[in-house]
């Protein structure tokens, strides 16, 4: 069944705020960069940091789409991301690297910066509803990311507590049965047309948070809301103005 975007919406019937993650609470493109361009440095390489954040997200979806397409079974984020960094070290050429190192870069992932107002935003929101993650990060991902940027959430919920990946309907559905909350009593916030599309078809209500530089000068898409979705911000703050918190 599909819902409707835009069909009557009352904020008083929300009691859990959803999030993803990447690109909506968090600037992975910064961070990444960041990460790579230290950890460059430190092993004593040059290395165009942008290109490889941006080469590393590249694979993000096709990585996971053999999970959700039954061509392997269940795989957490963590072991795609290796794998991905992997395939990188090849086709950027980096030298012979330890065990111990390519972890640590793998592990970025774990401590991507929040965008300016996500810590805010997220402490205010909070004191009126359930927050937490609908993320296709992985449950350690998403704790020790929260750790690092003071992203207080309730729950890390999506992927890994469904064993599915976005936007298989299950991720929705699930997350709001964990809660033991029907999905129209949730409410998913993405800074990506096609997550809350999805949340959407699965009964959930929808904001968009709008991040239009989230892939720098290569974004193509996602700069406004692009449907009738319940509620349209700019930040995470001006999401908590909305609900009057």
């Amino acid at each position: 069944m599909t819902t409707t975007i835009g069909t009557p919406f009352d904020p008083k019937s929300i009691r859990a705020l959803l999030f993803d993650v990447f690109g909506t609470v968090v600037d992975w493109r910064t961070g990444i960069a960041k990460e790579a361009a230290d950890f460059a440095k430190t092993h004593g390489f040059e290395l165009d940091a942008y290109a490889f954040a941006d080469a590393w997200r590249g694979k993000y979806q096709p990585s996971m789409s053999k999970v959700r397409d039954g061509k392997r079974p269940w795989t957490r984020l963590d072991v795609l991301h290796r794998e991905s960094l992997d395939e990188l070290v090849v086709e950027f050429s980096l030298p012979k690297l330890d065990e111990e190192a390519l972890a640590h870069l793998n592990r970025a992932w774990h401590r991507l910066p929040g965008w300016p107002d996500s810590s805010a935003g997220l402490v205010r929101l909070k004191k009126g509803f359930i927050i937490g993650t609908l993320s296709n990060g992985n449950t350690a991902l998403m704790v020790n990311m929260g750790k690092h940027s003071n992203l207080p959430w309730d729950v890390i919920l999506g992927a890994e507590p469904t064993q599915h990946y976005k936007p298989q309907p299950r991720t929705y559905e699930l997350s709001a049965e964990l809660l033991d909350l029907a999905p129209s009593q949730c409410l998913m916030v993405a800074a990506h047309n096609g997550d809350l599309v999805a949340a959407a078809n699965s009964g959930l209500r929808t904001a968009f948070v709008g991040r239009p530089t989230e892939y720098g000068p290569h974004q193509t898409e996602d700069f406004k809301a692009e449907h009738g979705f319940d509620v349209v911000v700019d930040s995470m703050t001006a999401l908590a103005e909305h609900f009057g918190l």
